[in-house]
């Protein structure tokens, strides 16, 4: 039997320690910790990694200071439109919702998808009419209604540009709202899962990687789960997820070497920002970013629980 564990991410980006206060960063650890208990709980009384996965989620999609559900940001338009997958490392299932509105946690309704229908991605109005169908909570739009997050709306509604989540004053201010986790189970089972508000301002129904399997999120147990934040174009066009078991399968690098060789040389290549959550089937767990930091933990049995943010 495995050692049970689960690494989680709340979004990456320009988050600089002289930027933020005392309060924020104990709210923000304090997320952190609470969605690693929901996922440590189910581990530790024998539950799959899908279910832990799904419950560290639920709770940063409940928590505003993360960009996913409840603290979804703004399109252009003034809605709250929201991505995210989900992928069980035993026999490569996978479900996922791109665009949807209303639905109180989208990874649920991705898990709906992966289990209840014969679909991999439903967007839009339909995923919504399927959420409802499966009986999950729907939320009117006053729910999702964040100042913060309306005010960075505001800030640029005219400009023609998009915005990545809440950002730190610098000269090129960047934080990729995104939040995800992967887990490791009793029984050797591996599951990764994401979830995002996406960009404010965004228009024309963009979605990035978080709803694509093998970009932003991707499981199997011959090798490892990954959950991905950044911009997600480049993580599209190098098929990030996907990559780093790739690497490990056919090229038999460690988890920290494939991690290494995407996050840190494929991705900046490109010009692609951001990080990514890993772990291989014997538990070994990576948690690499290019970025200047990333909202981060960790929880491994009969361990304390970890949380990081700054790079150092």
């Amino acid at each position: 039997m495995s050692k049970h564990c689960i690494v989680i991410h709340g979004g990456a980006g320009t988050i600089l320690r002289t930027a933020m206060n005392p309060g924020l960063e104990k709210a923000y650890r304090g997320g952190l910790t609470q969605a690693l208990t929901a996922g440590d709980n189910v581990l530790k009384s024998g539950g799959t990694a899908l279910d832990a996965v799904e419950a560290a989620i639920v709770e940063m999609e409940n928590n505003p200071l993360f960009n996913a559900g409840k603290g979804s940001v703004f399109t252009h338009d003034g809605k709250n439109e929201m991505d995210a997958s989900l992928m069980s490392g035993s026999g490569l299932t996978a479900g996922a919702i791109a665009g949807v509105t209303s639905v109180k946690n989208p990874i649920k309704l991705a898990r709906a998808v992966m289990e209840k229908s014969e679909h991999v991605l439903l967007c839009g109005e339909g995923a919504v009419e399927f959420a409802k169908l499966q009986g999950l909570e729907i939320e009117p739009d006053s729910y999702f209604f964040v100042q913060q997050r309306y005010d960075q709306l505001l800030e640029i509604r005219n400009s023609g540009k998009t915005q990545m989540d809440h950002f730190a004053p610098t000269s090129e201010p960047k934080k990729f709202g995104t939040v995800g986790a992967v887990a490791l189970d009793m029984n050797g089972n591996l599951a990764a899962g994401t979830s995002t508000g996406g960009m404010t301002n965004k228009r024309f129904g963009r979605a990035g990687d978080t709803p694509i399997i093998g970009a932003g999120t991707y499981a199997n147990n011959l090798t490892c789960a990954v959950s991905c934040t950044g911009h997600g174009e480049y993580f599209i066009r190098a098929v990030v997820a996907y990559d780093v078991s790739c690497l490990m399968e056919y090229k038999n690098l460690s988890l920290k070497e494939a991690c290494d060789l995407v996050v840190n040389k494929k991705l900046v290549s490109l010009g692609g920002e951001g990080g990514l959550i890993a772990l291989d089937s014997k538990g070994n767990a990576e948690m690499p970013f290019n970025s200047e930091g990333m909202y981060r933990g960790i929880k491994r049995a009969n361990e304390g629980f970890e949380t990081a943010i700054y790079r150092s």
